[in-house]
């Protein structure tokens, strides 16, 4: 009695049907820096969709600086007690009010992943490939986004009061790219903050105590060169100043140090990623 013949080899069967070995080893899932900018585009698509369900923050944060250029502004305007450098102080005040508004807008950013946490979003999150990198870079540009939206009223606002703003596209593209780095920065110290109290009350209790030190501690309401030599001090290590800065020289054209604005604003950001991103497994804990 003749003998079964015997089963092919796995290995020669796959030789003979290439796609069979795909079906049995599926190929491997590129990892690493390869995917970090779609996974980044990804989430920070995921942070805008919430926009189109509830544009009322967009709305209510505009009240504010509208009342900044029309009150403060418009007085001071009058007054010229500060010293603006023959520009009208309205005109000099927008560009710190773009910056102030985006920044208010950031600093809370915190909640919201405290809120995730809260509602088990966060712990989903963290289980999938992507990178808590990319999870905390892609919160940090949908943050700068939003305050780009913020940075548009402002600039209507402005230009409807009859500040000389520049229209030149170079220009206000540059005016973005700062807006988005500065609100980078912020919503990753607001997140760093987060992973560090845990709760969304000592959170709000933090964010309202250091909005406005940042605030009066920059260049956004007057010239570094009178303030106090300690205030000086304070103004040169805030990102703030260096965001106001720029966006002053490219809206008005003012003297401005815009390279070592951007790589102060880079730097920021990047440290604010990287300090965000090592605390979030404490705060989904």
């Amino acid at each position: 009695m003749s003998e079964a013949p015997a089963a092919p080899h796995p290995a020669s069967a796959e030789r003979e049907r290439p796609d069979l070995g795909l079906l049995l080893v599926p190929p491997r899932a590129r990892t690493g820096w390869r995917v970090l900018p779609a996974r980044v585009g990804a989430m920070c698509a995921v942070e805008l969709q919430k926009l189109r369900h509830d544009r009322t923050e967009l709305y209510t944060r505009a009240v504010q600086p509208a009342l900044w250029l029309l009150i403060f502004g418009e007085t001071f305007t009058r007054i010229k007690a500060i010293p603006t450098g023959g520009i009208p102080y309205i005109d000099y005040l927008a560009p710190g009010i773009i910056a102030q508004s985006a920044m208010f807008i950031a600093i809370f950013y915190g909640i919201q992943i405290i809120w995730e946490r809260d509602a088990g979003i966060l712990t989903k999150l963290l289980v999938t490939p992507t990178p808590r990198s990319a999870l905390i870079t892609g919160k940090a540009f949908a943050a700068g986004v939003k305050a780009l939206i913020q940075a548009v009223v402002v600039i209507v606002i402005a230009a409807v009061l009859g500040v000389g703003l520049t229209g030149n596209p170079l220009r206000l593209l540059g005016v973005a790219v700062a807006v988005i780095l500065g609100s980078a920065f912020f919503s990753c110290l607001s997140m760093t903050i987060a992973g560090i109290v845990l709760t969304r009350d000592r959170l709000m209790g933090i964010g309202q105590a250091i909005t406005m030190p940042l605030f009066f501690g920059s260049n956004a309401l007057y010239p570094v060169a009178i303030m106090p030599g300690w205030l000086q001090t304070i103004s040169k290590i805030n990102p703030l100043s260096y965001q106001v800065d720029a966006l002053r020289g490219l809206l008005l054209g003012t003297p401005s140090h815009l390279g070592l604005d951007y790589a102060v604003l880079v730097v920021a950001a990047a440290a604010g990623i990287a300090a965000a991103s090592s605390l979030l497994g404490r705060l989904a804990r």
